[in-house]
């Protein structure tokens, strides 16, 4: 799970571009896929006994869980659009181990605290997998899915994170018609992969198509080439209401009548529109909900509300004895919200107490960009239209610049 808080950049003399604002309607998206992902294990984790609303929660979030999916293309489409110039490969992994590792650290500590109060049976292979962050590349059962489970997507982040500096440099020669195959030819692969074909025993095909890091980096693909086309200004696509209005029919029609074999590839094609189109939105200046205040709060706090979330819920349920039972009446629904709060709580405090301050201790100093190597170096000249097909804002100081965004944290994540 990636943050995107941009910035415009505009010539600076002697230095070439400095941040002078900020962009946010990416980091509140971060907030709606993080909600996707909660839904969908609020319904499949029986917090509600009665049938008619777990029916609903069922209904409503059926494909939640392509929330990790949002993060993913999300996560590529930050990382190029904010790469800094000159920055260096060690420097760029160091800022990303830094935001990911220490959330994940403490939720590893709890859930291994957790399963020793509760008898569980502790399979140290996966505790060390899951520790290290490698757990995603085993499709034994029970590792993949270990300690804290959710962190299975995490580990596919840290692949996409150690590739992506060494592939920039060819992403950043690549012609306009090779990025646009590759946002293209995604949803198509991921169709063609679908666990109903026979490349791999059917014990592994879950694994194969929703877990194995080289199969999810497709995702994470298409978000880099949509934001190299948009940094380019070669991106075609609608703006931010009508994105969002193809998302929703996109959703409903998948979930009522679209055969599940076909979800993703239609919801990658959607949710790369919505992120394209938001990002559009700030860089021109459009109204955006996302980036209210309110919102840009939750995106910040996303990815420890991912982490927290499914831990949260099961150790509770357990202690009260409700695992595997759900509460009955109106007590199921107000659970789900007493969830959701209590979540949102103590990923407030996990992003206030922990991240914050181990991202400042432990990421270089410097500026918060991204900081990845192979950034463009393209500077867009005072007036005119923008040298790198951005387009223009005006500066405080009167001048024109060219919009990139600023800072990813992450996730990623789900």
């Amino acid at each position: 799970m990636t943050s995107a808080t941009a910035t415009v950049e505009g010539r600076t003399p002697g230095i070439g571009r400095g941040p002078t604002n900020l962009l946010p309607s990416l980091t509140g998206l971060r907030w709606v896929a993080a909600m996707l992902v909660f839904g969908f294990h609020a319904g499949t984790m029986r917090i509600m006994a009665d049938p008619g609303p777990q029916a609903v929660m069922g209904k409503v979030f059926t494909l939640g869980l392509s929330g990790v999916q949002f993060f993913f293309i999300l996560s590529g489409f930050v990382l190029v659009w904010s790469a800094r110039p000159g920055a260096s490969r060690r420097r760029f992994w160091r800022r990303r181990f830094a935001k990911i590792y220490p959330n994940h650290l403490v939720l590893w500590v709890l859930a291994m605290l957790a399963m020793l109060w509760f008898a569980d049976p502790i399979n140290p292979v996966a505790a060390l997998e899951n520790l290290f962050l490698v757990q995603a590349w085993d499709p034994r059962p029970g590792h993949f899915y270990s300690i804290n489970n959710v962190s299975w997507s995490l580990s596919c982040e840290m692949f996409f994170y150690l590739c992506l500096p060494l592939v920039l440099p060819a992403v950043r020669r690549a012609r306009p018609w090779m990025l646009w195959a590759v946002v293209i030819a995604v949803p198509l692969l991921i169709l063609a992969l679908w666990p109903g074909q026979v490349l791999v025993p059917e014990p592994d095909r879950w694994w194969f198509t929703q877990v194995f890091p080289l199969v999810r980096s497709l995702e994470f693909w298409m978000g880099v080439a949509a934001a190299e086309l948009m940094l380019r200004g070669r991106w075609r696509g609608p703006r931010l209401p009508v994105a969002s209005l193809i998302f929703v029919v996109t959703w409903v029609a998948a979930a009522q009548w679209i055969r599940a074999e076909l979800w993703a590839a239609l919801l990658s094609a959607a949710y790369v529109l919505v992120i394209t189109a938001a990002a559009d939105a700030d860089v021109r200046g459009r109204w955006s909900p996302l980036r209210s205040r309110a919102m840009v709060w939750l995106g910040e706090v996303s990815f420890a509300f991912y982490l927290v979330h499914v831990f949260v819920i099961m150790t509770i349920l357990r202690l009260t004895g409700d695992w595997g039972t759900g509460l009955s009446g109106w007590w199921g629904p107000l659970a789900v919200i007493g969830f959701l709060l209590l979540t949102l709580g103590l990923a407030a405090l996990l992003h206030r107490y922990v991240e914050q301050p181990m991202m400042r201790r432990l990421a270089p100093a410097g500026p918060s960009r991204s900081d990845l190597p192979g950034g463009a170096t393209r500077v867009a000249e005072t007036g005119g239209p923008a040298a790198d097909g951005l387009p223009r804002q005006r500066t405080p100081s009167g001048g024109t610049a060219s919009v990139r965004s600023s800072k990813d944290s992450q996730p990623e994540v789900p």
